[in-house]
């Protein structure tokens, strides 16, 4: 049974999801009626939370944890099994603060200690694979204008669309080092929106030319699974990499698979 413990966490506001006015859990007064029924049908064998994502601290899921105490407390409730969703943050820059997971795990476990638990379920998806991939993208152009410079590449929003999306900062890099004096860019992709762009503001070469090869970081989480056919673009290929040896595991998209699911016939209509 998922509850929403209506917990605020340090995060973009999309991807907050245990608030009261967030979509996903019962709340506790409708959870407690919902165990006080008698079902011939079903048993409810645990409690599961999640708060959202990106979080760069352990002290929600302590806070979370303590409610969901209380909560068994008062109804007399025995959870077995206890899942407390993921959202551990991972560092998409340099400069971002988050705790280490070692500290995330010693907290949580002191905090589940005596609570007669058969099982601890988590679900840390991004922080396993967030800093595992990356975009690697094609300079298709460079123009520099009095305002603005832009370095427009092959990879678009239907690609990568956390930054259009949640503002989400990606380190970008060039993946040859160049020589020149520094200017900044944005790095923005073909697709006919304002919004499509991967970076703003970036510092790169000025002799960064068409061409050229762009590696955008932390790609792995949220990257290929939202990604779309969006202006029928194709989605690209995914490549797996170790030590020396590359294997692809899933082959770009052709304009055939794109139409293939059409059923339409113009003889038949």
């Amino acid at each position: 049974m998922r509850l929403n413990l209506d917990i605020d966490v340090n995060t973009h506001h999309y991807i907050k999801t245990s608030r009261s006015e967030n979509k996903f859990g019962i709340d506790l007064e409708l959870a407690e009626k919902i165990l006080k029924r008698k079902f011939n049908f079903v048993e409810i064998k645990g409690i599961h939370f999640h708060l959202g994502s990106q979080i760069k601290e352990v002290l929600p899921y302590i806070e979370a944890i303590k409610k969901v105490k209380r909560f068994c407390e008062k109804t007399k409730f025995h959870p077995e099994i206890l899942d407390i969703g993921g959202g551990f943050g991972i560092p998409y820059n340099i400069e971002n603060e988050i705790q280490p997971i070692e500290e995330f795990g010693r907290k949580i476990t002191e905090e589940l200690k005596n609570f007669n638990l058969k099982t601890i379920i988590l679900e840390p998806g991004r922080f396993i694979v967030g800093n595992s991939g990356v975009l690697i993208t094609k300079v298709l152009y460079v123009k520099k204008k009095k305002t603005k410079n832009f370095i427009i590449v092959d990879a678009g929003m239907n690609d990568l669309i956390r930054p259009s999306l949640y503002g989400s900062f990606h380190l970008i890099y060039p993946l040859c080092l160049k020589v020149g004096k520094k200017i900044k860019f944005d790095v923005v992709g073909p697709i006919c929106e304002t919004s499509d762009y991967l970076g703003k503001d970036r510092e790169f070469s000025e002799n960064i030319k068409r061409g050229d090869f762009l590696v955008v970081m932390s790609a792995g989480a949220y990257g290929f699974s939202m990604s779309s056919n969006y202006n029928t673009r194709l989605r690209i290929p995914e490549v797996i990499v170790k030590g020396k040896k590359i294997k692809i595991i899933r082959e770009r998209e052709t304009f055939f698979y794109l139409f293939k699911p059409e059923i339409f016939k113009r003889k038949n209509f």
